[in-house]
């Protein structure tokens, strides 16, 4: 991991990984503050949006795709949260479409790759995502169809896996276990945008946020009912693991018996975009007060949970 600066309030900016294709790119920021003042981590694994030309030149429709699989400026949330709380951030260059970071390494739709096994491997079953469309490598989209050209050589995967998706998850599994080592336990919040589920007002209005905590696995529940809490008292509707649960990084990350707690945070996109849903909207500002507020609740409800290293050395 290469550090390269400071920001005004002492945090440390990092990178790590690489984007195949776009030299000299790290797959991913980390912003960590010195010291550490909460024990909360926030993850964006879909927000990255740099696009080498050999990635959007194989794509069947690069205007519209690389869009409809992003979880559009939701890093520009997460990164004025961290700064007003001094939360720690992991943020995503890499995007969607070159590799989904919420998908496991063997979730993968082998028809696509050309050969259908990572070299040395044996070729695995598909994942219920990967049969999809929506696996370690995107294939289709609805109303889209197939994104790409052709399939994908096995060393274009492997490289995938080994420059983003490997060295993402290994820092991501560090900052959370730094930030449990230092307060005895620590919160992981995946945070996600969706498009909206239904109408955002009126008798038949849908959420505009959904936790998720893979039905009570990956989170204690006292965090979850706590973010909950905290939404309805903010006047927003709000779900619990329907239709979003989590995924691959509450299944790797979430241990909340050895006080590694990690529930996913989906944000409708018409809370905080414009009307066209590619730039910020009119409630930008209000979402990342509100979701500041969030972060200081969760880390006041993480603070009150059991320490872990006290439990277990009983």
């Amino acid at each position: 991991m290469q550090q390269f600066g400071q920001d005004a309030h002492g945090s440390d900016w990092q990178t790590g990984g690489a984007i195949p294709g776009a030299p000299g790119v790290a797959a991913y920021a980390q912003r960590c503050a010195h010291p550490k003042p909460i024990p909360i981590l926030i993850a964006v694994p879909h927000a990255g949006r740099f696009y080498p030309a050999s990635l959007t030149g194989r794509m069947r429709n690069p205007a519209d795709a690389p869009l409809r699989l992003e979880d559009r400026l939701v890093d520009l949330l997460a990164e004025a949260v961290a700064s007003a709380t001094g939360a720690s951030l992991i943020v995503a260059h890499a995007p969607r479409a070159l590799i989904d970071l919420n998908r496991s390494a063997d979730d993968v739709d082998w028809e696509m790759i050309a050969g259908g096994a990572l070299p040395g491997g044996a070729r695995m079953g598909a994942g219920r995502r990967s049969r999809s469309g929506l696996g370690l490598v995107p294939r289709r989209l609805p109303g889209i169809g197939e994104i790409w050209r052709g399939r994908i050589s096995q060393a274009e995967l492997a490289a995938r896996i080994d420059l983003v998706h490997r060295p993402y998850h290994h820092a991501l599994s560090e900052a959370l276990e730094e930030l449990r080592d230092r307060w005895g336990r620590a919160l992981l919040i995946d945070l996600h945008s969706m498009p909206p589920l239904g109408p955002l007002t009126g008798p038949d209005a849908a959420a505009s946020f959904v936790v998720g905590d893979r039905f009570g696995a990956s989170c204690d529940g006292a965090l979850v009912r706590a973010a909950l809490h905290h939404l309805s008292d903010a006047g927003q509707l709000a779900a619990h693991n329907r239709p979003y649960a989590g995924g691959y990084v509450l299944d790797r990350h979430g241990a909340p018996a050895r006080g590694l707690n990690a529930l996913q945070l989906e944000v409708c996109r018409s809370v905080y975009l414009d009307a066209a849903m590619t730039g910020p909207g009119s409630g930008f500002a209000a979402t990342v007060e509100l979701l500041t507020g969030l972060v200081r609740r969760l880390a006041s409800e993480v603070n009150a949970l059991p320490n872990w290293f006290a439990q277990a050395a009983e």
